[in-house]
């Protein structure tokens, strides 16, 4: 395979997933604030703050933010690399390098999903469609998921887009939770009752698509410790980083031949950072979660310009 297709295919899938947590992240957390307990957490500007910082466009001026602003740049601005429409048009053009070598299903899945993005008014989008085109961008890319798993041979193709979309999920799942954990941040100053915070772990979880699968396992209600060690460190939710990470370790093997990997390697890289966390234990996290987000996010970003260089420079 040419490292330019597998390029493409890799960030073809990091594509899909971006617009999925993006999408995901606009409908839970504009609509949760409909019903939080307390002035500030109904706050416009709190929760169009958090948009914002969630897609890593954070607000810092004093200037008043708008509803159809925020969700016009994060849905459809063409002119905005974070926006949902961006996202689905690289996906799509990267398809399109890679026409050749995917499945008719999954390509046409894409082309209907992006013609569908592209076509969506603007008007009624920012007025009144935000539930019906994230719902709609949430179900398109479970439905590419679906082409991927169900119309492609396991051979390095597959693993070249797992790879990317796993990657992408890891490091979505982690600004999601530094976007409600500097929002809960924030409602801890302004509200001493607590029913604020709790509010914001459930809507977290529900962020990620795995409220009702935390309740399951832990039957407490959702606080730091608890939600935080299911997202990043249970190995058992399906959307956590660390299981994220596992599946990066186990694609990357169909790339190496090696029986040996070495040090400068890819797959030692990204065993190395899967082991570092897979022995970690949340209250050592929590102490200085910060760091702890500013690391990950510098190790996902190590592993993939490493996966780069050695497999997709060209």
């Amino acid at each position: 395979m040419l490292a330019r297709v597998a390029n493409n295919l890799f960030w073809m899938g990091r594509y899909i997933e971006r617009s999925e947590h993006v999408a995901r992240y606009l409908c839970v957390n504009y609509f949760s604030s409909l019903d939080a307990p307390n002035e500030f957490s109904q706050s416009r500007q709190f929760v169009l703050k958090s948009m914002l910082f969630m897609v890593g466009d954070p607000h810092k001026t004093e200037e008043e933010l708008y509803d159809a602003d925020v969700l016009y740049n994060i849905g459809l601005n063409p002119d905005k690399s974070y926006s949902i429409i961006n996202c689905v048009k690289l996906a799509r053009e990267n398809a399109n390098s890679a026409r050749d070598i995917i499945s008719t299903e999954l390509y046409e899945a894409i082309n209907k999903f992006y013609h569908f993005v592209l076509n969506y008014s603007v008007d009624d989008y920012v007025k009144k469609g935000l539930y019906d085109f994230t719902t709609n961008v949430m179900e398109f890319t479970a439905i590419l998921k679906a082409k991927i798993r169900t119309t492609l041979l396991y051979d390095e193709v597959y693993s070249i887009i797992k790879l990317g979309i796993n990657l992408d999920r890891a490091t979505q799942v982690i600004r999601i939770i530094n976007s409600k954990y500097n929002d809960i941040l924030l409602i801890r100053n302004q509200d001493n009752t607590g029913m604020g915070s709790s509010l914001e772990w459930s809507t977290l979880l529900k962020c990620v698509e795995s409220y009702d699968m935390m309740n399951r396992f832990q039957k407490k209600i959702p606080n730091s410790i608890n939600t935080l060690d299911f997202l990043i460190l249970n190995s058992n939710c399906p959307r956590s980083v660390i299981n994220s990470l596992h599946e990066v370790t186990e694609h990357i093997q169909v790339l190496s031949s090696e029986k040996k990997p070495k040090k400068d390697s890819t797959i030692f890289l990204v065993h190395k950072i899967y082991n570092e966390y897979k022995y970690k234990y949340i209250e050592e996290i929590e102490v200085d979660f910060q760091t702890f987000i500013d690391k990950i996010l510098n190790d996902l970003v190590a592993i993939s310009k490493k996966m780069e260089k050695e497999y997709f420079n060209y």
